[in-house]
C-alpha cells in the first residue's frame, strides 16, 4: 500500500472526472493505478452533453461527496480530464468540503480553447457537445475565465501532442489537439506539467499516471 494513501485518520479517497463526451471508461487505467496505492477510488460517469456545467458540477461532486464509500476517508482528492477540471473549479468556488485534498487536472481548458471560438455556433458542434461544450470559450465571459483563482493545492498536466492537425491549426502556441499548453494555466495551481501526450489518451499514459500519483503523495510533479 502506497505512503500516500493513507493517514492517522484513515484511507483517502480519489474522485476521478472524465471529460466531455467520454464516460468513465476512459478513467479506468488510472482508478487501477490509485486502487493498487491503496485509495478508495470513485469513477463518476456523468452526462457531460446533457446540462450546464454548474448544473453537472453540483450533481456529479455533490453526488460524489456525499457517496457512502468516501464516508470515512479523511481527504477526498481529485483527478480530472479536460472539463471535469472545469467542473471542480466550478464547484469548488462555490461550496467547501474540509476534506478536500489536492487536484490533479489533464488537459483542462481553464483558459476556454480557441477551438469553441471558432466551432460553438455550427449545429454539429452544439449536437456533439450539449451546453457545457458552448461554455469553454476563450472570451472574459466563459465559465473558465469567470472563475477565477483556485484555493486548494492544483496540479495541471499539458500534452504538447496533437492527432487533430485542424483543430491545432485554430490554437497557437503548443497544444494537445483541443487546447494551448498556455490556457491549461490558472491562477492559484501549484504546479504545472507538459507531458508529450494528445488531448484524447493522455489520461491513460503511463508518465501522467505516475506523476499524477506522485502530485498526489506530495504536492509537486518533480
Amino acid at each position: 500500500m502506497g505512503l500516500g494513501a493513507v493517514s492517522r485518520s484513515g484511507q483517502e479517497g480519489v474522485v476521478l472526472l472524465h471529460g466531455l463526451c467520454r464516460t468513465s471508461r476512459s478513467m479506468e487505467a488510472m482508478g487501477r493505478r490509485l486502487r493498487s496505492e491503496g485509495y478508495e477510488v470513485l469513477n463518476l460517469d456523468y452526462p457531460s452533453r446533457c446540462a450546464p456545467i454548474e448544473e453537472l458540477a453540483r450533481r456529479a461532486i455533490g453526488g460524489a461527496l456525499d457517496d457512502s464509500r468516501l464516508a470515512t476517508c479523511s481527504k477526498v482528492h481529485f483527478v480530472t480530464h479536460s472539463m471535469g477540471g472545469i467542473l471542480v473549479r466550478s464547484y469548488f468556488s462555490t461550496h467547501r468540503d474540509r476534506r478536500l485534498g489536492r487536484v490533479v487536472m489533464l488537459g483542462p481548458p481553464n483558459q476556454g480553447s480557441e477551438v469553441v471560438d471558432r466551432l460553438s455556433w455550427t449545429k454539429a458542434f452544439q449536437w456533439l457537445n450539449g451546453p457545457a461544450g458552448a461554455e469553454l470559450g476563450t472570451g472574459p465571459n466563459s465559465t473558465p475565465n469567470r472563475l477565477g483563482p483556485v484555493a486548494y493545492e492544483l496540479g495541471v498536466i499539458s500534452g504538447d501532442r496533437s492527432i487533430n492537425w485542424i483543430n491545432s491549426l485554430m490554437i497557437p502556441g503548443p497544444d494537445d489537439g483541443k487546447v494551448s499548453v498556455e490556457r491549461t494555466k490558472v491562477a492559484g495551481q501549484r504546479d504545472h506539467l507538459v507531458a508529450h501526450v494528445t488531448h484524447p489518451f493522455m489520461m491513460r499514459d503511463r508518465f501522467v499516471i505516475e506523476s499524477t500519483l506522485r502530485f498526489l503523495r506530495t504536492g509537486r510533479f518533480r
